[in-house]
């Protein structure tokens, strides 16, 4: 990663010269959102906390209109969502982003002022609410997103949520993983969590040719490998019956897995 720019809130990394991540290392859960440059249109992948307005981080790498697709509607991805018009979502998931989110805003601001955080001076978690809209596209497995000499696939990747998706970059093999690969503990323990599809969501994702794992949490130096790992771990908790809510937390390498 290279040339740090950073605000008081945000940071932005390039991967490439058509390629950036905007980063909230401020806040626990270090969210991270990409965005990716077409000939003819922008891609951010997520909007982040929506703590700080990423609308005016997105304009510095940009001019071209940009469109947002949603990894999966919980309120760390989708909280910058209303300040862009044109949003995609997965069809499992269109009741959560409006209206339908199975927590309530009280429990969402509890998670959100969790330590530790370093929000701006002017924030007031009071003021904090969930964003609702209508997506101007329903995703499913196997769509392409066309930017303009850049082609981005979608991959239904449920488990950590009903209607999460990875985002696949076949020319570059960029995997961007959403919260179904990262390096810390993965969530498969909420109620709408589903542990039996988190594995074969990983199992999904063997076959792909991946130059590099791009997270939306935590470091951003994941190792190639992390997928290999964490279908094994799966696959034997799962032959163990292990692979159920209640199992506990199991502590890897490189991640942990929370049932």
């Amino acid at each position: 990663m290279t040339n740090k720019n950073n605000s008081d809130w945000f940071t932005i990394e390039k991967i490439d010269d058509n390629t950036s991540i905007i980063s909230e290392y401020k806040h626990w859960e270090e969210t991270h959102c990409y965005v990716l440059n077409g000939t003819k249109k922008c891609l951010l992948i997520d909007t982040g906390l929506g703590v700080e307005n990423i609308l005016e981080q997105v304009q510095k790498l940009t001019d071209k209109p940009v469109t947002v697709v949603t990894t999966h509607v919980h309120f760390d991805h989708f909280g910058g969502h209303k300040y862009f018009p044109d949003f995609y979502v997965h069809e499992a998931e269109i009741e959560w982003i409006n209206g339908g989110f199975p927590l309530t805003i009280e429990q969402v601001r509890n998670f959100l002022i969790e330590e530790p955080c370093d929000f701006p001076k002017d924030f007031d978690v009071n003021d904090y609410d969930l964003f609702k809209g209508i997506p101007t596209r329903v995703l499913k497995d196997n769509d392409t997103i066309e930017l303009g000499e850049r082609t981005i696939q979608v991959l239904h990747t449920p488990g950590h949520s009903p209607g999460h998706m990875c985002f696949y970059e076949k020319e570059k093999g960029y995997l961007y993983t959403g919260d179904l690969i990262y390096m810390d503990v993965l969530f498969a323990d909420f109620p709408s969590t589903d542990p039996i599809a988190y594995m074969n969501s990983i199992k999904k994702l063997l076959p792909l040719t991946v130059t590099k794992i791009l997270p939306a949490h935590h470091s951003l130096n994941v190792p190639l490998s992390i997928i290999k790992d964490m279908n094994k771990a799966f696959s034997e908790l799962f032959e163990n019956r292990k692979l159920k809510h209640g199992s506990g937390t199991f502590t890897y390498e490189n991640f942990g897995i929370r049932l």
